[in-house]
């Protein structure tokens, strides 16, 4: 079992943020390093007393992870870490894409008459790809999905969205899957574009722009191998 590294930094975002979303980030951050490796089991224990907290939010950091089948719990062994790869955003991207879908169609008006929080993401999305930031490009690519589907201004939508987990699979698919977000970042100003100009494909584009992560994903994965 491979130690989770707990400095003071830790600590101090553990104390301003929620701890259940602080300890999935590390979690996360555990998988992406290759700390845990697939079929690694993740002591639930022994996590609570290097971040010097109750076990109850690792357990339900550790829950939300199982959601996303990031983990996988085995009867009396406890939680390990599924073995996972482009085949799972094979399934997860097609409903997100849906939903998106659907969300464009309702955002479209609102975002027609004020498109700025996009237009936002997208600057922030060039500079952090003209930076080298890949940790800002994912932030603001997510961003930017994240804000035409609160503009539709559903909460089942939104709820259902958020439970797949996007900034950690677009992390993941990064990380691992070495997809490069800045192929992407175009997309985003002409999304944008199209809801300013009222087009009525807008929602066609985004669901396309969704799926094709999943192609570019399974491109950058087979010229690796």
């Amino acid at each position: 079992m491979v130690d989770l590294p707990v400095g003071s930094d830790d600590r101090s975002r553990l104390a301003r943020n929620p701890l259940r979303e602080q300890i999935r980030r590390v979690l996360v951050d555990g998988l992406l390093s290759g700390r845990w490796q697939p079929g690694e089991r993740i002591v639930e224990r022994r996590i609570a007393a290097e971040l010097n907290v109750s076990q109850a939010p690792v357990r339900e950091a550790l829950r939300e992870l199982e959601t996303l089948r990031l983990i996988e719990s085995v009867p009396n062994k406890g939680a390990r870490v599924r073995a996972f790869g482009v085949a799972d955003m094979a399934e997860i991207y097609p409903v997100r894409a849906g939903l998106e879908l659907v969300a464009a169609e309702l955002a479209a008006p609102g975002l027609a008459e004020d498109p700025r929080p996009l237009e936002r993401e997208v600057d922030a999305l060039k500079r952090a790809t003209a930076e080298g930031d890949v940790e800002e490009q994912i932030k603001h690519s997510v961003e930017f999905h994240r804000e035409i589907v609160r503009a539709a201004r559903n909460s089942v939508l939104l709820h259902t969205w958020e439970s797949l987990g996007v900034e950690v699979w677009t992390r993941l698919s990064v990380r691992w899957l070495n997809m490069e977000l800045h192929a992407k970042a175009a997309d985003h100003a002409q999304i944008t574009e199209a809801f300013r100009k009222c087009d009525p494909e807008v929602g066609r584009m985004l669901r396309d722009h969704v799926l094709n992560y999943v192609e570019a994903a399974m491109k950058s994965h087979n010229a690796v191998r």
